[in-house]
C-alpha cells in the first residue's frame, strides 16, 4: 500500500492502498488507554523500533530472529542508499522454489501535533491499538516474523524455503523493493501482507475476504507554468495561478472511462451482496453489465470505489510564487494518477495534455519511472489455501480475487513474472483504520487473528 505509492490507499477498496482509510473519527485518551496493550505486549519494542527511518527496525527485528534460532547467515541487512531492505531465509527440503514473504517497515510520515495521541507509541483503547504503521504495516510485519519464530520452535520443515522480504522505502521511492525483486525474483509466488484481507460491515460482520491478484499502477505528474513576473502593483493577465487554476478546473471535472476486469467483477459483484442500499444495487448491476452507466456513476460517487472502476488522476501538491509583492514567475502542481491495469502511462499522459488542453503548460512524469505490472492468475493452490484459512476463523465468508487502487511492493515482483498475492489476514471496516492518515488505528482483535491466519497459510501451502 504507497507513496511513491501504496497509498497503498490501504488494501481493499475502500480501505486505503493499500493500501486509505478516511473517514474520520476523533477518539480521546479514555481512563482505559495503556502504552502495553493487552493483545499485543511483545510487539511493542518491534513496533517503536520500526517507526521512524533510521531508528533500527532491521536490526532488531534480526536479533529476535538470531536469538529464536536462525542463522546469522540466513538473517541480512541490505542498505540501499539512505535505508536498507531485511531478508530473512526459512530454509527447507529445496522441493519446489522459494515462496516469498512481503512488507515493508517503513511507515508514512506523522506529525505529533496533528495527532491526539503520541503516533510513535502504540497504544490499545477501546479495542484499537492506535500508532502509526499499526495498520500499515508493522503489525503485518511482526505477525509474519512471529509465525516464522513459532515454525522454527514447532520443527516445521517446509517443501519450499519461505523469504521474508521487507523493504523499508515502500511508501516513497521503492529502491530498496527493486534490489529485493532483483535478488528473489526466482520464486514460486510471493504473498503479500501488505494487500488483500477481509471486509467488516458497519455492524462488524464479516462481509468478503479478497486476495490481492492485481495492483493499479501508480504515476506523478507535474504541469507547470511560467510567465516573466513583475510587481505585484502590476498585475498581469498572463498570471500563471489564475492560467493554472482553469486548468486544474478542467482536470476535476474529467472522469476517465468506465473498466472492468475478471477481477473487478468478482469483487464487485461479492461486495454488492452485502452493501445496503443504491451503492449495493449499483454493484451487482455493474457486474451483470459493465456498460450499465447508471450503477457506473453511482459507484463512481463514492471514493472509496471509484478507482475500481475508472483510472483517477488527482492534484496533490501545488507551488508558486516567489515572494509576496511580486508576480509569480511560475507555478507547478503534482497530479498523483492510479491507472488501471492494461492502460499505458503513455497514454493517460496523453489524456491529461488533452484535458488541459493549454499549450503554454509544460507536462512531465516525474521519477522513480511508473512500473506497469500484469493481473497474477489467481493459483488454485493460493485460493484454496487462502479459503481455508478465513474460514477457520469465518466459516461462511466468500473469498474472490481483487484489486488494489493503491500499488505495493509485489509491482516489481509482477513486472519480473512473479505471481504475487495479497492476503493481509486483518478484517476491518471500511474507512476505520486510517492508514496512511491522522489516529491511525487497528482492531486488536486482529492481531491474534492474524498470527493464526498465516501459521494455517504457510503450513498448508509450504508443507
Amino acid at each position: 500500500m504507497d507513496e511513491t505509492c501504496s497509498d497503498r490507499p490501504r488494501r481493499l477498496p475502500g480501505r486505503d492502498d493499500d493500501h486509505c482509510r478516511t473517514r474520520h473519527r476523533s477518539g480521546g485518551n479514555g481512563a482505559d488507554a495503556r502504552h502495553h496493550g493487552d493483545a499485543a505486549p511483545r510487539h511493542q519494542h518491534a513496533y517503536r523500533a520500526g517507526l521512524r527511518p533510521g531508528t533500527g527496525a532491521a536490526g532488531y527485528l534480526a536479533k529476535q530472529l538470531e536469538a529464536a534460532g536462525f542463522a546469522a547467515s540466513d538473517v541480512e541487512i541490505i542498505p540501499v542508499g539512505h535505508t536498507a531492505a531485511m531478508a530473512v531465509r526459512y530454509r527447507g527440503t529445496g522441493a519446489g522454489k522459494p515462496i516469498l514473504l512481503s512488507g515493508h517497515m517503513d511507515v508514512v510520515e506523522a506529525k505529533r501535533a496533528d495527532w491526539t495521541r503520541d503516533p510513535f507509541t502504540l497504544m490499545e483503547e477501546n479495542g484499537y491499538l492506535y500508532g502509526r504503521g499499526v495498520a500499515d504495516m508493522k503489525t503485518g510485519d511482526v505477525v509474519m516474523i512471529q509465525t516464522l519464530i513459532r515454525l522454527k520452535k514447532e520443527g516445521f520443515k517446509p517443501s519450499h524455503d519461505l523469504i521474508l522480504l521487507l523493504s523499508g522505502d515502500e511508501e516513497t521511492g521503492m529502491s530498496t523493493t527493486r534490489e529485493l525483486a532483483k535478488r528473489y525474483h526466482d520464486a514460486e509466488f510471493l504473498l503479500n501482507a501488505d494487500a488483500g484481507g477481509g471486509t467488516l460491515d458497519d455492524n462488524g460482520k464479516p462481509v468478503v475476504y479478497e486476495i490481492q491478484a492485481a495492483e493499479k499502477t501508480y504515476a506523478d505528474f507535474e504541469i507547470t507554468l511560467t510567465s516573466p513576473g513583475g510587481h505585484s502593483s502590476e498585475p498581469t493577465p498572463d498570471n500563471p495561478i489564475y492560467r493554472l487554476a482553469h486548468d486544474l478546473d478542467k482536470l476535476a471535472a474529467y472522469p476517465f472511462p468506465v473498466m472492468s476486469n475478471p477481477i473487478t467483477i468478482a469483487s464487485l459483484r461479492a461486495k454488492g451482496e452485502h452493501e445496503q442500499g443504491a451503492l449495493g444495487k449499483a454493484m451487482l448491476a455493474f457486474a451483470n453489465n459493465p456498460h450499465d452507466a447508471k450503477a457506473a456513476a453511482t459507484i463512481s460517487a463514492d471514493p472509496a470505489y471509484v478507482g475500481q472502476i475508472r483510472t483517477t488522476c488527482v492534484a496533490t501538491t501545488i507551488h508558486g510564487g516567489h515572494a509576496l509583492n511580486a508576480l509569480p514567475q511560475s507555478v507547478s502542481v503534482t497530479v498523483n494518477c492510479r491507472i488501471f491495469p492494461g492502460i499505458s502511462v503513455d497514454s493517460v499522459k496523453n489524456t491529461l495534455t488533452q484535458v488541459i488542453a493549454d499549450p503554454t503548460a509544460t507536462l512531465v512524469a516525474l521519477p522513480p519511472a511508473p512500473v506497469e505490472s500484469p493481473a497474477s492468475p489467481l493459483r488454485p493452490d493460493v485460493l484454496a489455501a487462502v479459503t481455508a484459512a478465513v474460514h477457520a476463523r469465518f466459516p461462511n465468508v466468500q473469498v474472490v480475487p481483487g484489486m488494489s487502487n493503491g500499488a505495493t511492493d509485489s509491482m516489481h515482483f509482477r513486472t519480473l513474472g512473479v505471481p504475487c498475492f495479497g492476503v493481509d489476514g486483518a478484517f476491518t471496516k471500511a474507512n476505520d483504520t486510517f492508514a496512511h492518515g491522522l489516529n491511525e488505528k487497528l482492531p486488536a482483535s486482529e492481531v491474534p487473528a492474524e498470527l493464526a491466519f498465516w501459521h494455517q497459510l504457510l503450513t498448508t501451502l509450504a508443507k
